[in-house]
């Protein structure tokens, strides 16, 4: 009688455990176990619980191949989530790990494998490529592609997140806290709300403070002292929610005519506007995708967007300054060209209007659909394509936790047609779909590489630009530990083109996940070079991405005039015409500022549960070669931390967004 033992560990999440019976097989070369109750004296498979039982063959198995663990109701209904199981063969062999990390529902049956990751080529046992095709045939059954709305990309079949999957569900102490988070802040505010329409009336920029209750932060108070600021506005360009929008420019758009003359008092002494623009001075912000796009209703009353083009120089002395601000696409005698010496509330109001702009873009297009939405295409491919032991699937099975939840709260929660950008947002409705296929339709695969897009911006010469030099260490990093980890199981081109399960992911995303796309620019045919670029996108996507446009939104758009979710006039055509009545009455009124801040706390806020970007609750890879690669990522990754500290030492405003700490492994908010 062959004897061996058998650890099998419990979740550490609240209802893990399970008193339902369960029972294991262990499958060999040369045949099976005894199917085994496991059950010791006491409570079995409680919350965080190891638990080690003794399991008998009659004869020697071989090397092992699976472990069959069986799940049957006793009394109620009590799901189980197993981490893993470990197996001591007879003799005190090496302890085998198989990894599990999933959810037992109902009277189920699953077969696990050992943790060393294999291509399908390095599998060759029937019974081993059966269970590959097994696991995928169940996992295309559950997880389906379906268009949620054309000309934007593919995502997950599930109405709402309680048609996920369990194992793609929001453990029950990350749920709790995301409802009652929600539901602290807008308690707050519904008080502040109160509290203002009992006190004075919503009639200058003063009163937005007093919406600043317990929900604030440093960078939000230092916003409210220093946002009607030029050299402010030109540091949001570079280092706010939406980083990505600048570009250098060398010669001055048709649609814009700004002259010398109009921007002279700008510039530093004995220089112009031409020598500054050959010089690779100028830059711009261009919002032409906003033009045209149909503005939401709330309340009975329109609501107005601009789509501004802006200016800006980098002065030698003062930095990167906004220098001339026109809030139309087309100049014409209602489009005035608002200049820094114009009366300054004139001059604020255009900026208000840019940053009003921005709230839209960064929110739909940079945030969620070129961080959340092209993340998700790749979490449906992984799941529908690739078995638990290919190396891609546990590569970046750790970035793509929380995701498919997280999005589909969002389109029925914020996007839907009676969600919070309905209620409070100027693109709400009919118009932010608009915008997000636009952006769709342009889209590229080298926008999303951090090298390409800041050359095809122009700038890498801009400084402090903290967002791209904490971006490209974290690029650097990530793209190195990826090739490390490919290199594992790929030696050649010829590898990555017979790997028929990796084949058939890359189809899954270029034809049913990013579908109306020509322009999109993803190779034809997958090398070895581009499958590490490609993996390196997604993880940098889901990690340093999100949090570049995600983490901040609190700070920069709590003090509301600085970022406004709505406007409720329209632009002003008279610069002369514009006084503080004009702007109080354009600006989002007390419920909506209120809303802003409440919704954006509660995405931006640090989450409680969150894993840092190179840190993992699961471990899917055990070979020590791919150990050694995860500990010098790990290495990188504190080193870059040092730096990013070291070089905001003493800064009154720090840029930490980008610290590995504070970068979470997946998109899970």
């Amino acid at each position: 009688m062959e004897v061996y033992t058998v650890k099998v560990a419990t979740g550490t999440s609240e209802y893990s455990g399970t008193n339902n019976y369960i029972y294991v097989t262990l499958v060999g070369e040369k045949g099976e176990s005894e199917r085994t109750v496991l059950d010791n004296p006491g409570l079995d498979f409680c919350r965080g619980a190891v638990d080690e039982y003794k399991v008998t063959s009659p004869s020697p198995l071989g090397p092992l191949l699976l472990v069959r663990l069986e799940k049957q109701r006793y009394w109620l209904e009590d799901n189980w989530f197993c981490r893993y199981v470990t197996v001591e063969p007879p003799g005190g062999d090496t302890v085998l790990t198989f990894p599990c990390y999933r959810w037992f529902i109902g009277d189920t049956k699953v077969e696990i494998r050992e943790a060393t990751a294999k291509t399908p080529m390095q599998d060759s046992l029937p019974q081993l490529l059966e269970h590959r095709r097994k696991e995928l045939q169940e996992r295309q059954a559950t997880y389906r592609w379906v268009t949620w709305a054309p000309g934007i990309p593919r995502c997950i079949d599930a109405k709402t997140e309680a048609d996920l999957p369990q194992d793609e569900r929001f453990d029950n102490e990350k749920r709790s806290d995301f409802e009652h988070s929600l539901h602290y802040a807008l308690l707050e505010l519904s008080l502040k709300k109160l509290a203002i329409r009992f006190g004075k009336s919503w009639n200058d920029l003063e009163d937005f403070k007093r919406i600043f209750w317990k929900l604030r932060s440093p960078i939000a108070e230092y916003c409210m002292e220093h946002w009607k600021e030029d050299w402010f506005f030109g540091y949001q360009c570079m280092n706010g929610s939406n980083p990505r929008m600048i570009r250098m420019i060398q010669k001055l758009p048709e649609n814009f005519p700004v002259v010398p003359n109009m921007v002279q008092s700008s510039m530093a002494l004995g220089t112009h506007l031409d020598i500054e623009l050959k010089a690779g001075n100028i830059y711009l912000l261009d919002y032409a995708i906003m033009d045209g796009i149909p503005t939401n209703t709330i309340r009975g009353r329109p609501q107005f967007i601009a789509a501004p083009l802006c200016l800006l120089y980098l002065h030698p002395d003062n930095g990167l300054m906004p220098i001339a601000i026109q809030l139309e696409q087309n100049p014409d005698r209602d489009t005035p060209i608002f200049l820094p010496s114009d009366p300054p509330l004139a001059w604020l109001m255009a900026k208000m209007w840019v940053r009003h702009s921005e709230f839209q873009v960064f929110q739909l297009l940079s945030h969620l659909l070129r961080t959340h939405l092209v993340v998700e295409v790749f979490c449906v491919s992984t799941l529908r394509q690739l078995p638990a032991v290919h190396p891609v699937y546990k590569l970046l099975s750790p970035h793509l936790r929380y995701t498919l939840e997280i999005n589909c709260r969002g389109r029925t929660q914020l996007l839907s047609s009676n969600g919070i950008f309905k209620r409070v947002v100027s693109t709400g409705g009919e118009g932010l779909m608009i915008l997000a296929q636009r952006e769709y339709k342009v889209l590229t695969y080298r926008s999303l590489q951090p090298p390409r897009d800041f050359a095809d911006r122009g700038v890498f010469q801009l400084p402090k630009y903290f967002y791209r030099d904490n971006s490209l260490m974290l690029w650097e990093a990530i793209h190195s530990f990826v090739s490390g980890i490919v290199s594992l199981y790929y030696h050649s081109d010829e590898d990555v083109t017979e790997d028929q399960e990796l084949q058939a992911w890359f189809r899954d995303i270029t034809q049913e996940g990013f579908t109306e796309l020509p322009n999109f620019g993803l190779p034809s045919r997958l090398t070895l070079e581009e499958l590490s670029t490609l993996l390196s996108v997604v993880i940098f996507i889901a990690t340093a991405q999100h949090a570049a446009t995600n983490n901040g939104q609190f700070d920069w758009c709590a003090w509301v005039p600085n970022t406004p979710c709505t406007m409720r006039h329209p632009p002003p055509a008279d610069k002369d015409a514009v006084t503080m009545e004009m702007i109080m009455a354009t600006l989002p009124d007390v419920s909506q500022s209120c809303v802003q801040m409440a919704i954006t706390w509660h995405l931006g806020r640090a989450q409680p549960d969150a894993i840092p970007l190179g840190q993992y609750a699961e471990e899917h890879f055990n070979e020590g070669r791919a150990q050694e690669v995860i500990d010098r990522f790990r290495a990188e990754l504190k080193e870059i931390e040092e730096q990013i500290l070291g070089q905001n030492e003493g800064l009154e405003l720090q840029y930490l967004f980008l610290l590995p700490s504070r970068v979470e492994n997946s998109i899970t908010i």
